[in-house]
């Protein structure tokens, strides 16, 4: 088993977790098995219970965890199918350290970091390459050198080094090498610093990721080589992409990071086929034709919110030689300024999940004007739950029908707490999570989308359709094209008499990859592009 980590310098969001997912895209293409880990020192347990605003994106793996959003990276850009495993927080070390020591588990000793903590690290990292059979682990570690939370990481790191051969672990370093305008130079001195403080530790690098506006010049190379104790071959250039994300593993391969860490590792493979990859890319950076969606969120203002929903838009925009010109609106100014101001000439519009009810009117205008206008329309999670209260208000009569998440006295609850989640106290890990099935109504829009009859699918909710109003809103147009197995949970709507109205209540985004777009996301784009025309 080799071992790669990868670790951050100078500033956050440097993009550790896409230089990581871009090296095991690379790997996986010369033949190697990758597994994908991140390791985060906060102290919560998970990010589930953590503002978007605070943390961005929310993303779901298959066995329900609720994880840092460069798992999505992770599964996006590689095969991997990842689990709880594949993520840690300080929070989950010393909440299982302690539970140990709750049961007797150390016999009387004295908790420390070291060894139990950094124990406790060591045996996840292990464990994740043990149980995934991969030929190679990529073990991102979170924060910046130097953060205090992150020193128990480091030092596990220096011990797990130590234990399995420095000819089978390296480190990869990615740090900033700033461009200061008034000089007109690159400035090394921060990655000096960054490295210094790691060697402090007891880590040296093996590979310098280098984040920079401006090309690495032969001398700038020389000189981060020379004081970071780096070969110069290794010292890798990374600038900011031009048009996608999806460069990242092209730019990577240009600079030779995947040839430098086989050799670092003693592998032997073949050189990487990236025609389909570069072909993928091709057509988001060149498209045919371009096409005006509308996200309508309560999130806008922060990117990660909704990564992977912009991703999938991007995946299902290539497969129909497409751009995607993504028109953000905050539900909250279509709650006061109406649906038309924003929404009029797109050509499709998209109503992601959410919590909490600031937005919610906006977000139903929305459905309605997607109703009423024939626009495609795609609502997940919240999305199928707000399409649900406009019909059963606009079309149905049910004047005050609402979900009891927003109004607890609506005499119409056509949105409701499931009764096993009515007694839950705890928020963290107790909604309908992770993977679940879906049967699909034969002859239905999703039967035809889908292609098949059931399907796998990824949720993160607590409110569920009240089967009470089905026949309501059945009787109107509204059909429930797909349900659970035993037909209890509605798992996705659609409208009679309409081009294109899909709503599901769980997060496809979360299964859609470059090569291979989520059926939901590809179909709403080709339905758009028709509108468009």
């Amino acid at each position: 088993m080799k071992y790669i980590f990868v670790t951050g310098g100078v500033v956050s969001s440097l993009g550790k977790g896409l230089a990581a997912a871009s090296l095991g895209t690379l790997l996986e293409l010369r033949g190697l098995q990758v597994v994908l880990q991140k390791l985060d020192p906060y102290l919560n347990v998970d990010p589930g219970t953590m503002n978007p605003f605070q943390h961005g994106e929310v993303y779901v793996l298959a066995d329900g965890a609720e994880t840092d959003l460069d798992l999505g990276h992770y599964e996006r850009f590689t095969n991997c199918v990842l689990t709880r495993a594949n993520n840690l927080t300080s929070g989950q070390v010393y909440e299982t350290v302690l539970a140990k020591e709750r049961r007797g588990d150390y016999l009387g000793k004295t908790v420390q970091v070291i060894p139990h903590i950094t124990d406790e690290i060591k045996t996840r990292i292990r464990d994740v390459g043990a149980n995934s059979g991969a030929d190679i682990v990529i073990t991102e570690i979170g924060g910046t050198t130097g953060d205090i939370e992150g020193l128990p990481f480091l030092e596990a790191i220096r011990q797990f080094i130590l234990e399995v051969g420095s000819g089978n672990a390296i480190i990869m370093h990615v740090t900033l090498v700033p461009f200061i305008k008034a000089a007109g130079e690159l400035k090394t001195k921060p990655t000096q610093q960054s490295i210094a403080k790691l060697r402090e530790i007891g880590l040296q690098p093996q590979v310098l990721i280098c984040r920079t506006e401006m090309p690495l010049d032969t001398e700038v190379r020389q000189k981060l080589s020379l004081f970071c104790n780096v070969p110069l071959d290794a010292v890798i250039e990374a600038g900011d992409v031009d048009h996608t994300i999806y460069e990242a593993p092209l730019n990577l391969r240009d600079e030779g990071l995947d040839s430098i860490v086989c050799r670092l590792l003693s592998l032997e493979t073949k050189e990487p086929n990236l025609s389909d990859w570069k072909r993928f890319v091709q057509r988001v950076i060149s498209p045919k034709k371009r096409v005006r969606i509308a996200i309508v969120g309560k999130y806008i203002e922060l990117q990660d919110a909704y990564k992977s929903i912009y991703e999938s838009l991007t995946h299902a925009g290539a497969s129909n030689d497409c751009g995607i010109d993504m028109v953000l609106v905050d539900a909250e100014d279509i709650e006061i300024e109406g649906a038309e101001k924003y929404l009029q000439g797109v050509a499709g519009v998209l109503v992601p999940g959410g919590f909490g009810d600031r937005g919610v009117e906006g977000k139903i205008k929305a459905a309605r004007y997607a109703r009423e206008s024939r626009t495609p329309f795609l609502g997940l999670c919240l999305g199928m739950q707000v399409a649900t209260i406009e019909f059963a208000r606009n079309v149905c009569g049910l004047a005050e029908a609402n979900s009891t998440e927003f109004a607890p006295e609506t005499p119409d609850p056509v949105i409701a707490i499931l009764e096993e989640q009515k007694d839950v106290t705890d928020m963290g890990g107790s909604m309908r999570l992770g993977t679940w099935q879906t049967k699909f109504l034969e002859g239905s829009h999703a039967h035809q989308v889908y292609g098949k009859t059931e399907a796998s699918e990824r949720h993160r909710h607590r409110y569920e359709f009240n089967m009470k109003y089905r026949q309501i809103l059945e009787e109107k147009g509204f059909v429930i094209s797909g349900t659970s197995p035993d037909g209890n949970l509605v798992e996705l709507v659609e409208l009679k008499n309409h081009p294109w109205y899909l709503a599901c209540q769980y997060h496809p985004e979360f299964q859609s990859k470059p090569n291979a777009p989520h059926p939901l996301f590809k179909s709403f784009i080709s339905a758009s592009l028709a509108n468009e025309d």
